[in-house]
């Protein structure tokens, strides 16, 4: 009975880290990226109308825009790759698309 309950506690935290990072990780991220593409511009997309644009803010926007993309498109590719029989994996540094076991 005590193994079960590990067990259970155990799937359990992961799967609130996966849905933390996942289901509010990602759109804070996107939010992030919209905050700061409106830094970067500077003018009226700030609070400020005479503020200047700082192109940090621009770099980070593109940064966190990257970051959400690539992950959206490895989602998709775990979807796709399932579907024909694969599977994905991360045995090396980047995904690699490989036969299921």
């Amino acid at each position: 009975m005590t193994q079960n309950l590990t067990l259970l506690i155990d799937a359990a935290w992961k799967v609130l880290a996966v849905g933390l990072v996942l289901g509010a990780g990602l759109p804070a991220l996107f939010a992030l990226g919209i905050r700061s593409m409106a830094y970067g511009v500077g003018g009226s997309a700030e609070i400020d109308s005479t503020a200047r644009p700082h192109p940090a803010g621009r770099v980070i926007g593109i940064l966190c825009f990257a970051l959400v993309a690539a992950a959206i498109l490895l989602g998709i590719t775990i979807i796709v790759a399932s579907g024909f029989g694969k599977a994905v994996s991360f045995e090396h540094v980047y995904p690699t698309i490989v036969d299921k076991h």
